[in-house]
């Protein structure tokens, strides 16, 4: 076996080591056994490997976005029938919320269909995150690319995560995207750090990227400094309309590689189960869990996409003797 070592920094160091593509890379193309053992051996000497954290998703706000992401179709570039919707009222989503924390939810994630909000909209979003922690659950936003004042403004509320995803490397980024540049995102996850707030980042495979480009998508992550503490994984979910389709379907077991590689690579972090999920058997959800996936999005519906029921996800959850907690 080829033995592949990773010096990772503790948060507190003052110097990055840096991860590599070509390191990342050559985790990708370990044999299956071999990486799931490295993986499951991370796993094990930093969380607890039958707890999953469980998060809700709400779309605040939904349809109409101005960028042109090719798989999402919320896109006003695409034509899925999703409709461009206002934003929820205050009542609306503190009813979500609760219904989410009686279901188990320990975090609650707001998403927003925008290039980046206004003043106007921030003033919402800020008093649905008053809203949602004064229920005792954590709150995550992600609402596009923030300035200074709207990251302040998210920090004073009390939000707790911020999600900004890099989608992909940035190698494949502008066969996905043309409306932002990756620096973009890169800029919105310094300011959110900058303000003390938690960083919730990944990425989408499937898209049609390499398993090069795969790997620069981790290394991308891993080599923020610090790495994310939530990295959600999500698999394309084709839908008609969106320019990606008819992409080819990702091999079930090249994303279970993808959360192997993504505990090695950030040991301290929550790898995150997101879109695709619904799609997925049990069995391979349980290799994903094996691999070190220790989060999932929990619900019917992930922005304007399906998700496994809640039933279905407390069977699998009792079937694999796994627990719902918190960070």
């Amino acid at each position: 076996m080829n033995t592949i070592v990773f010096h990772h920094p503790t948060k507190k160091a003052d110097v990055l080591q840096r991860i590599s593509v070509d390191e990342v890379e050559a985790l990708f193309k370990l044999p299956f056994s071999d990486l799931m053992y490295r993986a499951q051996q991370v796993h094990r000497e930093h969380f607890d490997p039958n707890q999953v954290q469980l998060s809700t998703l709400l779309s605040i706000k939904t349809g109409g976005c101005s960028e042109d992401c090719g798989y999402c179709p919320q896109s006003a570039f695409h034509s899925t029938g999703v409709e461009n919707r206002r934003m929820l009222e205050l009542n609306e989503v503190v009813r979500a919320a609760r219904a989410a924390k009686q279901a188990g939810a320990g975090r609650f994630c707001m998403g927003a269909a925008w290039r980046e909000p206004t003043d106007e909209d921030m003033q919402s979003v800020v008093e649905m995150v008053k809203a949602v922690r004064e229920l005792g659950m954590e709150t995550c936003a992600t609402l596009g690319m923030l300035n200074e004042e709207h990251t302040q403004m998210l920090k004073n509320a009390g939000l707790d995560y911020y999600n900004h995803n890099l989608d992909t490397s940035p190698e494949f980024y502008g066969h996905i995207i043309s409306t932002r540049d990756y620096q973009d995102r890169l800029d919105t996850l310094v300011r959110v750090r900058r303000a003390g707030m938690h960083v919730c980042s990944g990425g989408i495979v499937g898209m049609g990227e390499s398993i090069a480009e795969r790997a620069g998508l981790i290394a991308q992550l891993a080599n923020l400094d610090p790495y994310p503490e939530s990295v959600p994984i999500n698999n394309l979910v084709k839908v008609e309309g969106t320019p990606l389709a008819e992409e080819k379907d990702l091999d079930p077991l090249d994303f279970v590689r993808t959360i192997a590689v993504a505990r090695i690579a950030m040991p301290e972090a929550r790898v995150r189960l997101s879109a695709g999920r619904q799609q997925m058997s049990d069995a391979v959800q349980a290799l994903c869990f094996l691999a070190g996936a220790n989060s999932i999005f929990y619900g019917d519906q992930l922005l304007t996409t399906g998700n496994p029921d809640v039933e279905r996800d407390r069977a699998l959850l009792d079937k694999l003797g796994m627990h719902a907690g918190k960070e």
